[in-house]
């Protein structure tokens, strides 16, 4: 699918993900909006966020292009990133310019394939944007094939797939492989949480970088901090 005007506004640019899960101390859609709106004056020209509640708080603070994605449990399925249609339509709603899921080989809620949910979306919504939030190599060739705009590296590591896989290994390997085989952009995201880093998978070719956790999430930040000093 054609990227619009404003998609194209994240092209070799900062996306800063702003989120808060219910068990983190900045939980509140009102939080993750001004959040939005630093990250905005701090140069960042996209948002990913979670839920349409955070999205249309984030939508009144700044006017940027905004990842969207519904994190949500289910006992029989380990996916939890936009798992079912239910998710897509919460996204759809709010005007989410791409909408982020799961696209390792996990199967969804009820035993349903990627490749047949995402049959499912594209059918029902076939103006919107779609970006896979892959593990492994494969999992972003098989995602680049079935159709999906962007390809993203959000879940190296925290599948069973990839687990003790790092992004940034051997000077981001798995993201020049990805790059070398697949044809849609590809949007790096997971523990980059270095400005040098942020670059450096510019440099390599990636379409955008999504950086989150290094920005937004204080708790983490501090305790990077407090661990360093604990050596003493």
């Amino acid at each position: 699918m054609e990227v619009s005007e404003r998609v194209k506004g994240i092209h070799r640019k900062l996306v800063v993900s702003c989120q808060a899960l219910p068990e983190e101390p900045l939980h509140s859609s009102f939080i993750m909006g001004r959040m939005a709106r630093a990250a905005y004056e701090g140069g960042a020209c996209g948002i990913r966020a979670n839920t349409g509640a955070d999205i249309k708080e984030i939508k009144e603070n700044v006017d940027l292009p905004i990842i969207g994605i519904v994190k949500k449990n289910f006992q029989d399925s380990g996916v939890y990133i936009t798992p079912t249609m239910e998710e897509v339509e919460e996204l759809v709603e709010v005007g989410a310019d791409i909408i982020a899921m799961d696209a390792t080989s996990a199967l969804r809620p009820g035993g349903v394939t990627l490749d047949a949910f995402f049959s499912q979306v594209k059918a029902r919504f076939p103006g919107q944007l779609w970006m896979a939030d892959c593990s492994t190599l494969e999992e972003a060739v098989h995602a680049d094939q079935i159709g999906f705009d962007f390809i993203g590296t959000t879940l190296v590591g925290y599948t069973p797939q990839s687990r003790g896989c790092r992004i940034e290994e051997n000077d981001f390997e798995l993201i020049r492989c990805i790059l070398e085989q697949v044809k849609h952009p590809v949007i790096a995201e997971g523990n980059i949480n270095t400005p040098e880093k942020a670059r450096r998978v510019l440099e390599l070719g990636c379409y955008s970088v999504v950086v989150g956790s290094i920005i937004t999430r204080p708790q983490l930040i501090t305790k990077a901090f407090t661990e360093e000093i604990g050596k003493l």
